[in-house]
This record gives C-alpha cells, sequence and structure tokens, in this order.
C-alpha cells in the first residue's frame, strides 16, 4: 500500500437491518423503473407528429389498448373512423397526436380520423413529396368517405397531380386502401383565387367565379346540369372546397343567376327612332315603335287595288271528267282460278283393317277382333296372368275391358 492509495473496507452499518435492505432494494428498482419511462418517452417524443405501426391488443367501451412494443397507445373513440370495424390482431398505422408523461410510463394517443394521416401516407407513398419537388399545400378530409388534397411543384416541368396518383393509379390506390377505399381527390393549387376554388370543386365544371376579400366568400356559377355534381351528396364536395380553400363558397346555377341580374338591373328604355315618310306611291309605309324594329307596312288602299289572280280554264275540272264509283260486287273474273280444298278423312290417313286370328275365349264362340296392322310392333310386351300354380302369357291385343 503507497501514500494516497484508497483501500475498499466492507463494513456493516451500525442500524443494518431487514427493514433497511429491502427499502434499499425498492430505490434501486424504482430509479430503474424511471429510467425506462425517461427512454420510452424519449423515443416516442420524436414521433409525434408521425405514423407509426401498432397492433390492435384489446378493446374497450370507450377506447382501444394499441400495442407499439416498448409501449402502450390509446386510440380514443373520437378518433375512430366510424366506417371502419377493428378487430383484435389487426395492424393498423396511427397517427400519434400526443405523447405526455405519466406514472405508469409515457402516455400515447395516436388517431386514425386525423386529417394528417392522410397526408403522411403521402410522404410514404410518393417520392417526390418526400424530396420536397412537390408540397401538399392543404388538406380537407372527412374520415371513411372523401377527401381532397391541393398539391403544387416546385419543380418546372414537373406534374404534381400525376406524381400523386402514379402509374396506373398505384401509387394513389395504395393510400386509399390503407383508410379501407375511400374516396381522394388530388387538385393542382394556383396562386389565383378563382382558379383555386373552381379546381377544388372539381370534378363539378365550373363557369364563373366571383370573390369578396371583405367577407371571404365566393359566388361559383356552375352550368344547370352541374350543380348536384358541384354540390355533391349531401353538400360533400362543397363543403369539402370550402375547408380546403379556407373561403365560404355559394353555389347558383346559370339560369338563377341570371334571374338575379336581371331582376337588379333597371330596365333602360330605349328612345324612339323616327324615320322619314315614304310617299305613298311606292306602296310602302314604314312605322316605328319603341324597342321595336321598322317593318313594312302595306296600306289598304293599294290592297284593295290588287288585281285578282287569274285561274286558268285547265285548272276546273269538267263534270265529265270525273270518274264513277266502282260497286264492290266486281263482275270481272279473278285472273287466278280457285283452287278447291280437298278433304281429307281418318280413312285416308289410317291403316287399313286386317283380321287377325284371336284365340281368347271370346274368340272361340265366333267373334272376330280387327285391330290396325304395326310394323314396329313389340310382341314381347304384355301382362301375366296367374291361374292357379300355373302362368300364362297374354298379350295385350287379346284382352277386353272384362280382363282387366
Amino acid at each position: 500500500v503507497q501514500v494516497d492509495d484508497v483501500i475498499d473496507i466492507e463494513i456493516t452499518p451500525a442500524n443494518a437491518g431487514r427493514i433497511a435492505a429491502q427499502t434499499a432494494k425498492q430505490v434501486v428498482l424504482q430509479r430503474l423503473r424511471e429510467a425506462e419511462r425517461d427512454i420510452a418517452y424519449e423515443e416516442y417524443i420524436d414521433k409525434e407528429g408521425h405514423i407509426i405501426m401498432g397492433i390492435i391488443q384489446r378493446m374497450e367501451p370507450k377506447q382501444i389498448i394499441v400495442d407499439l412494443g416498448k409501449s402502450e397507445a390509446v386510440l380514443p373513440t373520437s378518433e375512430q373512423v366510424r366506417t371502419e370495424r377493428y378487430r383484435i390482431g389487426q395492424r393498423l398505422k396511427l397517427f400519434v397526436l400526443e405523447v405526455r408523461r405519466a406514472t405508469k410510463g409515457p402516455q400515447i394517443m395516436v388517431s386514425r380520423s386525423h386529417s394528417n394521416l392522410l397526408r403522411r401516407l403521402f410522404e410514404l407513398e410518393v417520392p417526390e413529396i418526400q424530396s420536397g419537388t412537390v408540397e401538399l399545400k392543404a388538406v380537407a378530409r372527412e374520415a371513411g368517405h372523401r377527401s381532397k388534397v391541393a398539391v403544387e411543384a416546385h419543380q418546372e416541368g414537373l406534374d404534381p397531380v400525376g406524381s400523386c396518383v402514379g402509374l396506373r393509379g398505384i401509387r394513389i390506390q395504395n393510400v386509399s386502401n390503407e383508410l379501407n377505399g375511400e374516396r381522394i381527390d388530388i387538385i393542382q393549387w394556383h396562386a389565383d383565387l378563382q382558379v383555386y376554388i373552381a379546381n377544388a370543386l372539381s370534378p363539378a365544371q365550373v363557369h364563373s367565379v366571383k370573390i369578396n376579400r371583405e367577407k371571404m366568400s365566393a359566388t361559383v356559377v356552375v352550368p344547370d346540369n352541374q350543380l348536384s355534381l358541384a354540390i355533391g351528396k349531401e353538400g360533400q364536395n362543397v363543403r369539402l372546397a370550402a375547408k380546403l380553400v379556407g373561403w365560404k363558397i355559394d353555389i347558383k346555377s346559370v339560369s338563377a343567376f341570371e334571374e338575379e341580374v336581371g331582376a337588379e338591373e333597371p330596365v333602360v328604355e330605349e328612345p324612339v327612332v323616327e324615320q322619314p315618310a315614304v310617299p305613298v306611291d311606292s306602296g310602302v309605309v314604314t312605322v316605328s315603335t319603341a324597342g321595336s324594329k321598322a317593318e313594312p307596312v302595306v296600306p289598304s288602299q293599294i290592297v284593295e287595288e290588287l288585281p285578282l289572280p287569274e285561274i286558268e280554264e285547265e285548272e276546273i275540272a269538267e263534270p265529265e271528267e270525273i270518274v264513277e264509283a266502282v260497286p264492290f260486287e266486281s263482275e270481272v273474273e279473278p285472273e287466278t282460278p280457285l283452287v278447291k280444298v280437298k278433304i281429307r278423312f281418318a280413312e285416308d290417313i289410317l291403316l287399313p283393317l286386317v283380321d287377325k286370328p284371336d284365340t281368347s275365349a271370346k274368340a272361340k264362340k265366333g267373334k272376330k277382333k280387327k285391330s290396325y296392322q304395326s310394323e314396329d310392333k313389340d310382341k314381347s310386351v304384355g301382362i301375366v296372368k296367374r291361374k292357379g300354380r300355373r302362368s300364362h302369357f297374354t298379350d295385350y291385343d287379346d284382352l277386353d275391358e272384362d280382363d282387366f
């Protein structure tokens, strides 16, 4: 041992006992748990506002507990989508709303109905958005039904809508499948507010847009056949467009807008234009009225003096040329002679009757029976009658009603 060295010597404190050892153990375990909670909190606090993958662990009346691996997340009823059906063991992509410190570890709130979930899904599927060449300017979403996304390209010659749709729609289809078939409309953002509002109402065609910047409202005029398409089912299309633009949108048809404009504008009376009088000898007099064009009027005196058109004698039909009506019964013989219809009887069609020997008991008394000849007759068909212990074969033709 040298000077300034440290020597470790094990000693037992004077008040050491079972309670002190248990207390020291609890303090050490408590510090370890706090260190684990801090590590978990620092891990998930960076994921706030991003997407994480989770598995549904259990379902409670007002919330769903999702297993994230090292921690658990809570999906409340307000952040669930009504059209989705959840089951235990289902994998979901969730948007992290908030991460809080708690005694039992970080409390993580996740969502499936937030509009930023759609934004993050597009960032995962579209590389142009992740790199920054295409920007998502605004997102309006009604979870489970329909969404609208406005995009803008920062690179010249790049189509932002085509980049989000992808080849044969594969990119937007992946996003829609993740949201259980939710409809997504992608529109192009424009600096001009009127063009932007017209694009936001797609797929409806817009006739004109009038904006009021003081009230932050816009009046959109659409064709009559596009009115229902612009409004959408239960007003969904115009509601999403107003949420996307941030302005109040009022939609009117062309006919209704013209009626309102016509009622507001005052009626201007046109001055009467005086025309120089025309002499009567010319046969035409011009009369002008307010709001109507000058029309030529023929005086009554000139009309009376006009000669009547001459009727040629050839046009009048003489009574001798009138053709007499032909009587109904004409004595003219028809060109084709009448053909007599030959009547055929059953005796001409059926085969002739022939006598056939009969071996029955009635035939022995002198009664003869007739039957029709048949070339394809099957002689093997018959019935078997039993008389005592013996049986004999009888033909159908030999039987009478009394035999049956």
